[in-house]
């Protein structure tokens, strides 16, 4: 009865689920039979009506805490915040305390079943086990809800295509048949270059025509691109990668990439550097979609970098390459030659034949502007010499 499917529709079932996005939470029990507790993303309300409200969560028959949450016959549901998935990595076996118990990762409280509950989850579910039945490799388990803990506040740590992530909430584009804000310009960038660039323009426009309302995005090149296509914003500036046949792109800037060198380093004497002359150091690098992909295909022909740190902001690739832990490529260059906490850095520029990496103005093709935001689209326009024709 439980053996498994053929390996095709296993796969596929796998790969479909991997689809599907989950809360991340910790399920944790206490009493006679002791205390244990495992990270799981099966968990789903049943009802809310009956003589109390009803829960599933389904845990693997091999892990400690189903046999544990069995004779117990408590457990709490923990849904954990965004900033907490050291917890669920610590309860999914990934990560150690240094005193080997898992409930040391976190301050815990007792809810009304004695059942742990993390001092401060996004919420919390006290439960009593109405039913449990085993069900290929998973018990799958039914909660009487007892009592309940919403946090104030807090966004939740999600699970998707096997990674982490944060929901971002998407406003719609239009309300009641009329834009949703007449007067407020809707405008991502990425967050590597937007602090280069848009500052100055933003300054520039209020120059020319007064103070303006802007809704402003930063994050990675995905994100900003859901964002743009979801009609949360209008206008975005991004790289010249994926952007599909919906997403209309002007080409703002060519950039040449860099490389980036404490300023101590043998290197920075020379006029350019060599790709193959840094293939023996470490390279810090820029851990943010699409640049890490892009930095790294300038290697193509030359040979493998060695990674020894990846950082997903720019200011860390700057500070471990200030304090001699490696070099970067980069493309943005900042007006300051320093690090945040005061050390020296150059920049100097490839000697090699490489691609550079181009930054564009994307807009929606079947997109439709309020006039503050078609005003700032003419000036960006004008600024970057753009064909708006």
């Amino acid at each position: 009865m439980n053996a498994l499917p053929p390996p095709p529709l296993r796969q596929s079932f796998l790969d479909g689920m991997s689809r599907a996005v989950a809360t991340v939470n910790v399920v944790a029990t206490d009493g006679p039979a002791g205390r244990a507790g495992v990270t799981v993303s099966a968990m789903s309300s049943v009802s809310a009506d009956g003589e109390a409200p009803t829960l599933l969560v389904c845990v693997h028959h091999l892990s400690p805490a189903a046999r544990t949450i069995i004779d117990n016959g408590v457990f709490c549901v923990n849904i954990l915040r965004d900033d907490q998935s050291y917890i669920s990595d610590t309860f999914a076996g990934r990560l150690g305390t240094a005193d080997g118990d898992k409930f040391s990762c976190a301050p815990w409280t007792a809810m009304e079943s004695g059942a742990p509950r993390v001092r401060d989850p996004l919420a919390a579910f006290d439960c009593r086990v109405r039913s449990a039945e085993r069900i290929g490799t998973h018990h799958v388990f039914i909660g009487e809800v007892g009592a309940v803990f919403v946090a104030g506040a807090g966004n939740p740590l999600i699970f998707a295509n096997r990674a982490y992530g944060a929901p971002a909430r998407v406003l719609p584009a239009r309300v009641g048949g009329e834009t949703r804000a007449r007067d407020r310009i809707r405008v991502a960038a990425l967050h590597t270059f937007g602090p280069h660039l848009l500052p100055s323009v933003i300054a520039d426009l209020e120059a020319a025509q007064g103070p303006v309302s802007l809704d402003l995005h930063e994050g990675d090149q995905r994100h900003l691109l859901g964002l743009l296509r979801t009609g949360a914003v209008d206008l975005a500036f991004l790289h010249d990668f994926d952007l599909g046949e919906d997403v209309v792109a002007q080409t703002v800037a060519d950039i040449a990439p860099h490389a980036l060198l404490p300023g101590n380093h043998p290197l920075a004497s020379r006029d350019s550097v060599p790709l193959a002359e840094l293939l023996t150091e470490r390279l810090v690098l820029l851990d943010a979609s699409p640049s890490r992909d892009y930095f790294l295909s300038l290697f193509a022909g030359v040979g493998a970098p060695t990674i020894g740190f990846r950082a997903q902001t720019f200011e860390m690739v700057r500070g471990l390459v200030a304090q001699g832990l490696g070099y970067s490529l980069l493309a943005t260059r900042p007006a300051s030659a320093m690090s945040y906490d005061g050390h020296a850095l150059v920049t100097r520029p490839l000697a090699d034949d490489v691609p550079p990496s181009r930054l564009v103005l994307a807009r929606r093709r079947d997109g439709a502007m309020n006039a503050a935001t078609r005003a700032f689209l003419w000036h960006c326009a004008a600024v970057f010499g753009l064909d708006l024709d």
